[in-house]
């Protein structure tokens, strides 16, 4: 690896701190045990907020902390304006808040709008009868006459989204979970409850929420029947698979509450908006939510997270989307998070895995568009294989041994390679720590000339001094195969990305370039060995 040179071009100022910018994705239960029970919590982050720092992100993005029975780990929130006990205290989130505006970062939290827990007060008012206050504040409808729910719709963890709910003798809509049952966010009291807790966090001093599954927020009031899709030669694992989600997402309503919660945001400043947007073809949407630009800053890409092979087809499909042009939302992208298997064990081939993981770092930082980092993936993490005995995860249990599951994706943070544990905490964690992860432990590469988390810190320095990497232009070049190559430009300033993604060595020669700012498995501007890649300085 070559060092990131620093750039002497004069740079403007980005339009905003978040247009380009880095956010580091915390998964609580696997980030840092500070108790000693075995699962990850609020103080354990504070205490390694100085490793995400140095990291050169400019924000971190925690999931759910909130109180929840957790059943899908959080995504079921049983009270929004409180810490469950198992990660601490609000007066803990206070204290990480304060550090981590020290250390100059900003902290975007979930939020769950589209449903709560089955143990939230609001559902178990509006279960009780059909007159409470509450009564409408979830989605409830009658069984057809023969007693089956009311329409076809399926649940993203599989079997039948209706649930059957004997006190009101009605069933409820769910589109995870039967624990998990969907608000009615047509409600004009549903609507105010929710801008009250995004109101109460913004309050707390928090920069930005990421919105979860916000496109299931609103359904068809009159519960039409889903479409059957079109069948693509993949295996379909899940009955949801069958069906066009048409109807149990994405109302026209949609945007008018999406606006409201923009207009909440923009009246304390500087405040940042990511919609999460799943689902194949989910660009029309997440350009309608994005735009004009009283709705979200941006929207949450999924072209990667669960893509099978990095081609260059892909990045120049995916980012053909998003055309720098008036009237289109600003993109971010994430290559692994906690609900998609690890990208280096998705794409790379036996005996790359290393070259892989440097190669996606530096691919990811070139992107226009945000990055989204996932804890461990500064480290080279593969995906963990686990026992079904140690699986946790709901979705994973029952796709087994069908997909690689979540669980995978969660294990806990390596931060000692010789420590107990990989130095994650003093008692058995809630999921194993696979031993090839303690060997990439934080403190084995922190200082380590040419390790994958010194390539982290070296990338994402260049990209923060960099205008045309950070928010400019992109423009791809022609190549041969396996290779990806684009221009990225602002500010007077022209770098070239060129990529090798595939297992053979090309040839590439490149005219005109001043100096290599930086390069990855061995690449120079006349040669590319499989899984390389290289950033160099084109004349202005």
């Amino acid at each position: 690896m070559s060092g990131a040179t620093p750039l002497s071009r004069p740079r403007t100022a980005a339009p905003e701190w978040w247009r380009g910018a880095v956010i580091y994705q915390i998964y609580p239960r696997s980030f840092a045990d500070s108790n000693a029970d075995g699962i990850g919590d609020l103080p354990g982050i504070t205490a390694h907020l100085g490793h995400v720092a140095d990291l050169g992100v400019d924000a971190v993005w925690l999931s759910p902390f909130f109180t929840s029975p957790m059943k899908d780990f959080g995504y079921d929130v049983a009270d929004y304006r409180d810490v469950d006990p198992i990660f601490g205290t609000l007066a803990d989130f206070d204290a990480l808040l304060a550090e981590a505006h020290r250390l100059g970062l900003k902290v975007i939290i979930d939020q769950v709008y589209s449903h709560t827990s089955d143990r939230h007060p609001w559902f178990q008012a509006s279960g009780a009868d059909r007159s409470n206050a509450h009564a409408d504040w979830y989605v409830w409808a009658d069984a057809k006459p023969d007693g089956s729910p009311p329409n076809n719709w399926q649940s993203v963890f599989g079997g039948p989204a209706w649930t059957w709910h004997a006190r009101r003798r009605q069933y409820y809509l769910h589109n995870f979970l039967p624990e998990q049952p969907d608000l009615n966010v047509h409600h004009p009291e549903v609507q105010a409850a929710l801008l009250d807790v995004a109101r109460f966090w913004f309050e707390r001093g928090v920069d930005g929420f990421r919105l979860d599954a916000i496109d299931y927020a609103m359904h068809d009031p009159r519960l039409r029947d889903n479409p059957p899709a079109a069948y693509t030669g993949k295996p379909r694992a899940r009955p949801v698979d069958f069906q066009r989600s048409l109807y149990n997402r994405s109302h026209a309503d949609l945007p008018a509450f999406i606006e409201r919660i923009r207009a909440l945001a923009d009246h304390y400043g500087d405040r940042f908006l990511v919609a999460e947007i799943g689902g194949e073809h989910a660009e029309p949407e997440m350009h309608r939510l994005t735009d004009p630009a009283g709705r979200f800053h941006t929207a949450y890409g999924f072209n990667f997270l669960y893509a099978e092979r990095l081609t260059p087809e892909l990045v120049r499909r995916t980012l053909a989307e998003w055309p720098a042009r008036p009237g289109v939302g600003w993109p971010s992208w994430a290559f692994s998070n906690h609900d998609a298997p690890r990208a280096v064990s998705r794409w790379a081939t036996p005996g790359h895995t290393t070259d892989a993981a440097r190669l996606n770092l530096l691919l990811l930082a070139c992107l226009r568009g945000n990055v989204f980092l996932y804890q461990g993936e500064e480290l080279g993490l593969t995906q963990a294989s686990l026992r079904y005995e140690d699986l946790k995860d709901p979705e994973a249990l029952a796709n087994w041994p069908a997909t690689l599951g979540r669980d995978g994706a969660r294990t806990p943070m390596p931060w000692a390679a010789a420590a107990p544990f990989a130095g994650f905490s003093g008692a058995t964690p809630w999921l194993p720590i696979p031993p090839e992860h303690a060997a990439l432990a934080v403190d084995r590469q922190r200082d380590a000339a040419g390790s994958t988390l010194t390539l982290a810190k070296a990338l994402l320095r260049l990209r923060h001094a960099s205008p045309a990497l950070r928010w400019g232009t992109l423009e791809f070049q022609d190549a041969p195969p396996d290779v990806l190559s684009f221009v990225r430009a602002a500010d007077g300033e022209r770098l070239l990305c060129v990529f090798n993604l595939g297992a053979e060595e090309r040839t590439v020669p490149v005219a005109g370039v001043r100096r290599a700012l930086i390069a990855v498995g061995g690449a120079t501007p006349e040669r590319l060995p499989p899984f390389s890649g290289l950033i160099l300085d084109l004349p202005a």
